[in-house]
């Protein structure tokens, strides 16, 4: 298996799709980053794993709370959304750490957490382009080949 793929998503459900592909992948303790600019996909994207995860459940995004917690079964996830933290060392007031190497990371805008939060096992990056969105997979660790080796297909398209 190759450490990284690409894949086109030509609107919002593909990129959804992409979401729930990477949800059957997940491990406890994984993290995962999402890159990419404003408007790119990244919400679309973690919306599309969560709700993968929770059927029915209304998924909320964390822009102003910064970190929304789910429980899938027997897996907690954390998605964080960092756009807005001022200061990496607001991290510290979230209780992100106790849950570092137990729960999925799910991360949008990972840049901004400086260096506390642990780096990614699978990189996940979005970028708008004719009419879509180009993702590219990057497993960076042991652990994110493995996940990405579990789905049997990444591209839902």
């Amino acid at each position: 298996m190759t450490d990284a793929r690409d894949q086109w998503a030509p609107d919002a459900a593909a990129t959804e799709a992409c979401g729930a592909a990477l949800a059957q992948a997940l491990l406890p303790g994984l993290v995962v980053h999402l890159h990419g600019d404003l408007g790119a996909g990244k919400t679309t994207f973690a919306r599309g794993l969560l709700q993968a995860l929770l059927p029915g459940q209304r998924v909320k995004s964390p822009t102003y709370t910064l970190v929304e917690r789910y429980r899938a079964g027997t897996l907690d996830v954390l998605h964080l959304d960092l756009y807005r933290l001022a200061d990496p060392e607001e991290l510290e007031f979230l209780g992100v750490r106790e849950d570092v190497g137990r729960a999925v990371l799910l991360v949008e805008w990972p840049q901004r957490a400086g260096d506390r939060l642990p780096p990614a096992d699978v990189d996940v990056a979005l970028e708008p382009a004719a009419g879509g969105r180009s993702i590219r997979w990057t497993a960076r660790t042991p652990a994110g080949r493995r996940a990405l080796a579990r789905p049997p297909d990444l591209d839902p398209t």
